[in-house]
């Protein structure tokens, strides 16, 4: 970390900030939510955006950033914002052209940071996920080592500042540093990371590597239907959770936020309420002992809340578990 404590330096020299603000919301909601919070978000402090296609906001988000730029809030150069390559658009002939849309939606000449979306690719074409006739999700055979190459380019056209990925296991990790005539190694795999799914090997494997891990769902999940399993407990009403928050006097989610920045993980708080994202930035103001640390990693159950509840999907994305 440097000094302030708030940024992690890639691999390839440059940095990312500790915290970040996610701006997944569903459909109904997204882009009225990026319009609302994604500038307060800005205003109190928040300086990393994580966007992506699929989510279907960054219009909005762009112009919120803009707007944040314009009243002279931040510069440009303030503001780490990172897009997703959707599954769609992994053949390499489609990655540029896809980050070059997400640059006109965003208003950006570049982003810091690009990374592939899953470890999966779908039949291209404007359908976030293509089915077939029965229904049936359609697949594509596309080797992600030949889409690494291709964002590779994009990094040398200064398009993106650096490259990763997302959802992979520490076996794809390899499959893409082991790949012959590797330029650029991921920066950074952003998976669902929380004290009930804490990552432990795979963030060993990530750090072995000089590969950051960045954590989303870090609070749990939004409790979306179809995406999420709505069985699961609730990660923030965790009694041992609680009990430390009390401790501390904070909150249960800036206790599981602030587990991640100790832990060297960079972390994503999504805020869909004014008070809780003015809260999740005081994450700094405190400081976990290495008991509290200890009993956290004890909460782990090895559980996702993100589970794509898309039968066929769920089969073919199992080998690109995180875990």
């Amino acid at each position: 970390m440097d000094p302030k404590g708030q940024k992690v330096k890639f691999n390839d020299g440059h940095f990312i900030p500790v915290l970040g603000f996610g701006t997944y919301a569903p459909p109904e909601v997204a882009k009225r939510e990026a319009l609302e919070f994604t500038p307060f978000a800005i205003e109190v402090g928040f300086r990393h955006i994580d966007c992506a296609h699929v989510y279907q906001n960054e219009e909005q988000i762009g112009q919120a950033i803009r707007s944040k730029i314009a009243d002279g809030t931040v510069k440009r150069e303030d503001i780490f914002c990172t897009s997703k390559l959707w599954c769609t658009s992994f053949r390499p002939e489609l990655v540029r052209p896809a980050l070059e849309k997400s640059l006109k939606n965003l208003q950006l000449d570049y982003v810091d940071l690009y990374i592939m979306h899953y470890p999966l690719a779908l039949k291209p074409g404007e359908d976030i996920l293509p089915t077939d006739e029965n229904g049936k999700l359609v697949f594509d055979s596309v080797d992600f080592c030949h889409t690494w190459e291709a964002l590779e380019k994009c990094k040398d056209a200064g398009l993106t500042k650096s490259i990763g990925v997302s959802n992979f296991n520490h076996k794809q990790l390899e499959k893409i540093l082991n790949k012959p005539g590797l330029k650029y190694k991921p920066v950074c795999n952003q998976v669902e990371c929380h004290p009930y799914l804490n990552q432990r090997k795979l963030l060993d494997f990530c750090k072995s590597h000089d590969i950051v891990l960045v954590a989303y769902s870090a609070l749990g999940s939004q409790r979306v239907k179809g995406w999420v399993n709505l069985n699961h407990p609730i990660l923030l009403e965790d009694p041992v959770l609680s009990a430390i928050a009390q401790k501390h006097k904070k909150t249960p989610a800036l206790v599981a936020l602030r587990y991640q920045i100790q832990r060297g993980v960079v972390v994503l708080a999504k805020g869909n309420n004014k008070e809780w994202i003015k809260e999740n930035i005081q994450v700094f103001h405190f400081e976990l002992t290495p008991e509290d640390m200890k009993t956290i990693d004890g909460l782990n159950r090895n559980m996702r809340y993100n589970e794509i509840l898309f039968p066929d999907f769920q089969c073919r994305s199992k080998p690109g578990s995180s875990c």
